[in-house]
């Protein structure tokens, strides 16, 4: 290879190429960038979306609007009727909470043998409220379940306006749990 001038300043040819590569890559960067902005909307000529026409304002009504639900669709249940004694009032009890756990409870004859029996009482304020829960057994095994009965009578609640029905205002419901952790209140049993 001859000695030329470039090799003298450094190696100019090849600076040059080196400078044209790093210029070509930088411009290719930049049109990389500026297609993701067109892409992402962030600029560019990408048209801009069409208007949505407003909808039609609703016709005024006299009617009032329904009060705001104070618990999800899901917990939907009857309103509480008036029991005539603590038999009753344990039976639609037990309705309530069957009713605002649907996929937590089961239907038919408990299974042979049961996962687990919690037993729970039940202490309520006269408006039905709940005031207290007192477990009043605890299974030997699968113990979870005893909080799966707290949090499903809580759902449940309130259960109705006990006022009327002798004191003390609590009742106890045994809760029969299957293999899959799904329930059956023993009120509903008898």
């Amino acid at each position: 290879m001859p000695f030329t001038e470039d090799h003298k300043h450094g190696g100019g040819r090849d600076e040059r190429a080196s400078s044209r590569a790093r210029v070509a890559l930088a411009s290719l960067f930049a049109l990389a960038l500026a297609g993701c902005a067109r892409v992402a909307g962030l600029g560019g000529t990408a048209p801009a979306p069409a208007p949505t026409p407003a909808a039609p304002a609703p016709a005024p009504s006299t009617a009032r609007p329904a009060p705001a639900p104070t618990s999800p669709p899901s917990a939907a249940r009857p309103p509480a009727t008036a029991a005539r004694n603590w038999d009753d009032y344990r039976r639609l009890a037990a309705q309530r909470i069957v009713t605002a756990n649907p996929g937590a409870t089961y239907g038919g004859p408990p299974p042979e043998p049961l996962l687990a029996i919690p037993v729970l009482e039940i202490e309520l304020n006269a408006d039905g409220s709940v005031r207290r829960i007192d477990v009043l057994r605890h299974p030997s095994q699968a113990r979870d379940t005893t909080q799966l009965a707290i949090d499903a009578v809580r759902r449940a609640a309130p259960f109705g306006d006990v006022s009327r029905l002798p004191r003390p205002w609590k009742f106890s419901e045994v809760f029969l749990f299957d293999d899959n952790r799904r329930f059956k209140p023993r009120t509903l049993d008898q």
